[in-house]
């Protein structure tokens, strides 16, 4: 590895002296660490703030579509490097947190690859992230284990999934860790600490660092992160190309700048991923102002909707025409083994859900429960025999801008405001615990899921949206709802003795996110101070509240 000069204290870490800390952090990472904060904060910082042309050019009644500067590059032959080896069939991921016992399910499932994730399914809690990356590096080592407190014993199988990293999107940062007293990018942080302890064991093995990239609005965005790749490899004396990235297309903007994306990712392309939640959230991000663009209940917006039909074939055209693969989405659905109906029920959704894909052209599939795995994987060994289906170019559809522009039609329910409400409280009040993903009738609600829910509500109400049943969409009837599930969730709690939050943090929080008269663009982005508060006050004595059906919202 070829060192780094950096003079002084440059990085400051919280919990500087602990075991962990100075088990992690070696002189060798901090350099690294600083060098990668000096060459890459700026050009983050300038990125982030572009980001919201795109929103106000809808604003400004422009039509989106693919930039006119690039249409040569659209129309050139070309195509991204060879997938490795390992990543030749992914017809089966599993994606979830970094928790040491969900690792070890998760890659013991049988997916061909498990996406270990600081980002959607991470509570980033300083100890839980520090956790994570000793979690990653143990893995990669085969010295991962687990010792429950019912005596079973947790070990890797002889062949686990293939090994990818999400670190968190370039729009956070990591508080605890200070290059000259500037918080450092949350995605730099995540991917350099990974990649310092593992790059070189995995190489090793015969595997790679290979990494999902999130939130990506713009090819410029890959640009930044091709370059920081190039950065890494020079610096930790791996070869060119060693790095490969994922990049989930689930952002309104970068739909229109695919083959911009591969291009910038050429070299250490591992083609992208269809990221449906995240993808539904962005279009209602970018389009809330407007009243025409109102969407209906979450549970209208299946893949089978035509903008996100014609948004499926379209990746699987580009990536196709490039040599990369194309990745097919999350169905929220789990198993739910106390109820044999809802089982079935969940699992011919996630068999349609996958049979949809493979018939449209994806290489594969995510799941986020080991219990699918087997049947995702017959569904896309029956539809697919070969390893992938990059030969499946799809150029007998032509998609448009406006196909994948088209507004999803549909009721707005009671039910589906309720679900909504439900959903997005009770990951709160988990996610403010260190939980990332939260099983909530037999789906399993991640950053995601909830984004769509707590948007889909602000909408609601800043549209005054009529229900089904003739009401309003208004904060009172969001406020009474609110109170109904924190009430109800309170009364499950206390008959097992385990409430948890006597300061009412995750009522507070979405009250404020989703009465706010302007949107807010991130949920982790306000949540994280709350995260933090809640890990101070770890130590407090829970209190009991009155649950009356008058209690107001406590004034903030």
């Amino acid at each position: 590895m070829v060192p780094i000069a950096v003079e002084g204290k440059a990085l400051a870490l919280d919990g500087e002296g602990t075991a962990l800390v100075e088990e992690l952090f070696p002189t060798g990472l901090r350099e690294f660490l600083v060098e990668l904060h000096r060459g890459f904060e700026g050009p983050r910082r300038r990125l982030l703030e572009e980001r919201g042309a795109f929103h106000a050019g809808i604003r400004a009644g422009r039509r989106p579509a693919p930039p006119p500067e690039t249409a040569p590059l659209r129309e050139r032959a070309w195509r991204v490097a060879p997938p490795p080896p390992d990543l030749q069939d992914r017809k089966v991921e599993i994606t979830g947190p970094v928790d040491r016992k969900l690792m070890i399910n998760a890659l013991n499932s049988g997916a061909a690859v498990f996406m270990a994730d600081f980002e959607d399914a991470h509570a980033p809690a300083w100890p839980l992230t520090l956790d994570g990356q000793r979690n990653l590096r143990d893995a990669v080592r085969r010295e991962l284990r687990y010792e429950s407190e019912d005596g079973r014993s947790y070990r890797l199988v002889p062949r686990p999934a293939v090994l990818m990293v999400r670190p968190r999107g370039l729009h956070l940062v990591e508080p605890h860790a200070r290059v000259e007293g500037v918080p450092m990018s949350a995605s730099l942080f995540d991917f350099a600490v990974h990649l310092w302890h593992n790059a070189h064991e995995l190489v090793r093995r015969g595997s790679g660092p290979y990494f999902y990239l999130p939130k990506l609005e713009h090819a410029r965005e890959a640009r930044l992160w091709n370059e920081i790749f190039d950065r890494a490899e020079g610096r930790l004396g791996l070869a060119p190309g060693t790095i490969r990235a994922t990049v989930l297309l689930e952002t309104l903007p970068a739909v229109f700048e695919v083959d911009e994306i591969l291009w910038e990712l050429r070299e250490h392309s591992a083609g992208l991923n269809c990221g449906r939640w995240d993808y539904i959230f962005s279009f209602i991000t970018q389009y809330r102002d407007e009243p025409e663009a109102v969407f209906p209940d979450r549970g209208e917006l299946g893949m089978g909707a035509p903008f996100l039909s014609a948004y499926s074939t379209y990746i699987v055209q580009r990536c196709h025409r490039r040599g990369a693969h194309a990745l097919g989405g999350m169905a929220a659905d789990i198993p739910a083994r106390e109820d044999p109906k809802a089982n079935e029920v969940a699992f011919a959704r996630v068999r349609a859900d996958k049979e949809r894909e493979v018939a449209n052209g994806h290489d594969g599939t995510w799941v986020a429960h080991p219990g699918l795995v087997p049947l995702a994987r017959e569904v896309f060994d029956a539809g697919c025999p070969g390893p992938n289906q990059l030969d499946r170019l799809r150029e007998e559809v032509r998609i448009t801008p406006e196909m994948l522009l088209e507004v999803p039609r549909g009721p707005v329910t009671a039910d589906g405001l309720r679900t909504n409400v439900r959903v997005a409280y009770r990951y709160l009040e988990a996610w403010l615990r260190g939980t990332g993903c939260v099983p909530i009738d037999h789906r399993m609600e991640d950053t995601a899921t909830v984004e769509i829910a707590r948007a889909q509500i602000w909408q609601w109400i800043r549209h005054a949206t009529v229900l089904s049943d003739g009401r309003r969409v208004t904060p009172e009837l969001f406020r009474r709802l609110l109170r109904d599930e924190a009430d109800q969730l309170l009364e499950e709690r206390l008959a097992r003795r385990a409430w948890t939050d006597p300061k009412h943090r995750a009522e507070l929080l979405l009250d404020r996110i989703v009465t706010s008269p302007e949107f807010v663009p991130f949920l982790a982005t306000v949540a994280l101070p709350e995260l933090e508060a809640v890990t101070t006050d770890a130590g407090a004595t829970p209190s009991v509240r009155s649950t009356g059906p008058g209690r107001p919202i406590p004034a903030e």
